[in-house]
């Protein structure tokens, strides 16, 4: 079964191939009119407008928090009704450090705050505050899929490994198309076609 969808889509093969198509070129487009950069780092307006971008043309959902409760294999996302706090909390962590900024990209996956495409949203976001934060972005071409899965997968209890993966991909090209592309493409390849479980509330 496919998300319900502006497209009218009922394949969820198809809908994920769709759905790659344009949030790709959305994602371009965020960058190269440099709307992106006019967004402010970690809150939670740029996490909504960046979702907002990429996702509007697919989904009525698009920047609006889930309200729906998630999972993905055993692991559960936050719950709808803890949901906005968690949130409002995320965005008062300090960002000014590379250990700050990736405690607070953890807790942002663990919240999980959009029924779809909350990973592409989540390394866009963080990118921008560590461009801001620390004139550096992440080349993810650098991380291998397999150790970046579990690294994520661990981390709400050990971030150690999260942590020394993203440290060894920095690069200062912070305004290279290339890069920022790659980590597009990226985002993809991590994720492929996982679904998540949901329970309508």
């Amino acid at each position: 079964m496919a998300l319900e969808n502006k497209l009218n889509i009922t394949d969820s093969a198809e809908l994920a191939r769709t759905e790659e198509r344009i949030s790709k070129k959305k994602a371009v487009q965020l960058f190269e009119n440099g709307y992106l950069y006019t967004l402010e780092p970690g809150t939670l307006n740029s996490l909504f407008q960046i979702h907002k971008s990429l996702f509007e043309d697919i989904y009525d959902f698009a920047g609006k928090v889930r309200e729906v409760n998630i999972s993905k294999g055993n692991f559960r996302f936050v719950p709808v009704m803890y949901l906005d706090e968690a949130l409002r909390n995320i965005e008062k962590m300090p960002q000014s450090t590379f250990d700050e900024i990736v405690e607070k990209y953890v807790e942002m996956n663990v919240a999980h705050p959009f029924r779809e495409g909350n990973g592409r949203n989540i390394r866009i976001w963080l990118d921008l505050i560590l461009r801001q934060e620390l004139n550096m972005v992440v080349d993810w071409s650098k991380i291998d899929k397999d150790d970046y899965l579990l690294a994520m997968e661990r981390s709400p209890v050990k971030d150690i490994e999260i942590k020394y993966l993203l440290k060894e991909a920095l690069t200062d090209r912070i305004n290279d198309r290339e890069v920022y592309m790659k980590g597009i493409d990226r985002s993809y390849y991590y994720e492929g076609y996982a679904t998540y479980k949901a329970e309508e509330l």
